[in-house]
């Protein structure tokens, strides 16, 4: 919503009108729009109504009943964001109105969050303590998402005899995930050999993808003189039979706060349909993908999800904001951290917090443990 198409009277009322319906839940009439702004001269209620009538013309408003008042549609909530999130675009409210613009974040909250996320020490910790801890702060689902690059990168590996011919791999990502599988070889391999195996790619592949572990080993098994070859022979038949396959599952995902999501909805057949569209992480792993770019920095609120073409779902998260950003760690994207909740939440409050929360990547995870978190 273009500037020129909302005036400075519109823009003050508008926002009067999301600020009363986000801290109440119920339609705004125009007496509490004029208690808002303390009787300004004026915006007498005769005045308001006839602005509110003008908002409602242009889509920004609605009147869910004849009598009621009215409440923000998804347009002006989108149009609220966009002034909350860029300073100097909004001129000065009158007294008794909430000033726009970014508020720095308060001691209290920065206290709270970090001592939230006192003792992560690995990514995977972080990313699930992250779903938690904004699904509290929102009141809404708070979600946290592994780029899916980290989740194929080798932490450990460990191999066990099972049977003759038979191995199970275990290998940890980066990402916390765990995948396991049954190795069928083509040779018996003894408990030396898979322990040695296991040792030799944890040493030397320790934080690299796993495609790239896959072709460097095979390309020193060509190379590598032939004292060694017998051991990387090993290696490499463990590898060609599925111990650094790439996992099926996709990206790991970490959800928190679907109760509160439950509790917010009245209408059952919308939260029906809102749950069926939430409870597949797929779909919020395509959620994230589609609406959070991995390459900036910055949080991204989105008002009213759609779910490409599911008509039924799609309308019931119309109601619905997301508000992600990736989560960083040296130059490179780690994930993202989002919260997704009724378009009703305290904006400012919680693009600080999922800003704040994607920040602290980069400080719990690279500085030792007894400098703390520092902000």
């Amino acid at each position: 919503m273009p500037d020129a198409r909302v005036s400075p009277r519109e823009r003050l009322v508008l926002t009067a009108i999301i600020e009363q319906y986000i801290a109440t839940g119920e339609p705004v009439a125009s007496q509490a729009v004029a208690r808002y702004f303390s009787n300004q001269e004026g915006l007498s209620s005769a005045t308001i109504r006839n602005v509110m009538a003008t908002l409602g013309d242009t889509g920004l408003l609605e009147q869910p009943h004849t009598s009621a008042g009215r409440v923000p549609t998804a347009a002006a909530f989108r149009y609220y964001v966009e002034q909350i999130t860029q300073p100097g675009r909004m001129a000065a409210l009158p007294q008794g109105a909430n000033a726009l613009g970014p508020l720095p974040m308060s001691e209290a909250r920065r206290g709270q969050i970090e001592e939230s996320f006192s003792g992560v020490t690995s990514s995977n910790d972080y990313l699930e303590r992250t779903s938690h801890v904004l699904a509290l702060l929102s009141s809404g689902l708070g979600v946290a998402l592994a780029c899916s690059t980290a989740s194929q990168v080798l932490e450990h590996i460990h191999f066990s005899r099972l049977s003759v011919g038979r191995v199970l791999a275990v290998l940890v990502t980066e990402a916390g995930a765990v995948q396991d599988r049954v190795l069928v070889l083509d040779r018996e391999l003894t408990h030396l050999e898979l322990e040695t195996a296991a040792r030799y790619l944890n040493e030397n592949f320790r934080g690299w993808h796993i495609e790239r572990i896959r072709a460097e080993v095979a390309r020193r098994v060509e190379q590598e003189q032939a004292a060694y070859h017998q051991m990387l022979a090993s290696v490499e038949e463990l590898c060609r039979k599925g111990a650094l396959a790439a996992g099926e599952a996709g990206p790991a995902i970490f959800v928190d706060g679907m109760a509160n999501l439950i509790a917010a909805e009245a209408d059952r057949e919308r939260l029906r349909q809102m749950l069926l569209a939430l409870e597949a992480k797929q779909r919020l792993v395509e959620l994230l993908t589609a609406y959070v770019d991995g390459r900036q920095q910055e949080v991204r609120v989105v008002v009213g999800l759609d779910l490409m073409g599911q008509d039924e779902i799609s309308r019931a998260m119309q109601d619905l904001v997301l508000i992600g950003a990736p989560a960083r760690l040296g130059g490179a994207n780690r994930g993202t951290v989002a919260v997704i909740a009724p378009t009703r939440i305290q904006y400012q409050e919680m693009i600080q917090a999922v800003r704040y929360i994607a920040r602290l990547s980069e400080r719990l995870l690279e500085v030792p443990a007894d400098e703390g978190l520092r902000v």
